[in-house]
């Protein structure tokens, strides 16, 4: 068909008419809500470069997940800010590290909610790189170990997934094998498989001050213009028992997110970073574009791409929107 016989405006006369024909619809089911928890009390601190994004105490992160819960959102996915840093990282993997606090405090008072802990170590280090160090880089299998222990503490304090975004060679086999172990093989991995050493991560550094001390993460993390090696990286995980893998960041990697979804079978995360967060609130607050509804046409950009679950620090603007 061709015009005149053919009219595509048609089908858009109306937004009901555009509503009910339309291929990609985002839900609130799809969403996962990072949080940050830090240890204190009283804290409820806004990140400067994230409005509306805040640092939590446990007290106060449990209102903020008993807001998530009522709005819809399924899950969130927590960060660790500890009252002291170390080489080692070790309130990673300590029972009574603040992730593992909080993760009890949640599962207590908000029944019902899905807890995501990531597993890594840039906010517990003094240096601030993802793992132990060794000749001024991470050294990668001595990291596997301690990944493997504070994936465990999570599952123990009762986190319903674990997601290691450390990018360490093996470190799915080696939490998978930690977590069947010690009886856990009910717990899933979500794997940040195809994670970038990009310039988006910025906002979140200030929130976690999770800067590295000296150098950068480019020798563990992914070249952004690699695409090929995604599904490489993708693949490895999955053999090594993901049950999620996900594309860090997601909107310069749309490509990438509809490369693994053809892929593989497994469903496939993409989470909406601090950069790509905060540089639409700066443009909303300088005027220059309606920020509410960029918010959800990037989240439907993702969505359309490919991906079933999106990580977003949107997701409660999301959900009301989605909720009109």
């Amino acid at each position: 068909m061709q015009f005149p016989e053919y009219r595509p405006r048609r089908l858009r006369r109306n937004e009901t008419l555009r509503r009910m024909i339309r291929e990609t619809k985002l839900s609130v089911d799809d969403l996962i809500y990072p949080l940050f928890v830090a240890a204190g009390k009283n804290v409820r601190r806004e990140v400067p470069s994230m409005p509306g994004v805040f640092n939590f105490s446990v007290e106060n992160l449990v209102k903020e997940a008993r807001e998530v819960r009522e709005l819809g959102i399924p899950a969130v996915l927590l960060f660790g800010i500890p009252a002291k840093k170390d080489p080692l990282g070790k309130d990673a993997y300590s029972d009574r590290g603040i992730v593992q606090t909080a993760v009890r405090a949640l599962k207590d008072a908000v029944p019902g909610l899905m807890v995501i802990t990531d597993v890594c170590f840039c906010e517990y280090t003094d240096h601030g790189h993802c793992g132990i160090l060794k000749n001024g880089d991470v050294d990668n299998d001595a990291t596997l170990e301690i990944l493997a222990k504070s994936a465990v503490t999570h599952a123990r304090a009762g986190a319903d997934i674990v997601a290691p975004s450390d990018m360490m060679d093996g470190r799915v086999a080696a939490i998978r094998r930690a977590l069947d172990a010690e009886g856990f093989p009910q717990v899933p991995i979500m794997s940040y498989a195809a994670k970038y050493a990009g310039g988006f991560y910025g906002p979140f550094r200030d929130a976690a001050d999770s800067t590295p001390s000296f150098g950068d993460r480019r020798s563990y993390q992914m070249d952004p213009p690699n695409a090929r090696e995604a599904l490489r990286e993708v693949a490895l995980d999955i053999q090594e028992g993901a049950d999620i893998v996900m594309v860090k960041p997601a909107l310069s990697y749309l490509d990438v997110i509809c490369r693994v979804r053809d892929a593989f079978d497994l469903p496939v995360a993409a989470y909406n970073v601090s950069g790509e967060y905060s540089m639409v609130k700066a443009a909303a607050k300088l005027g220059w574009i309606d920020g509410d509804r960029v918010m959800m046409e990037i989240l439907v950009s993702i969505k359309r791409a490919g991906a079933d679950l999106i990580l977003t620090y949107a997701a409660k603007e999301a959900a009301r929107a989605l909720g009109r």
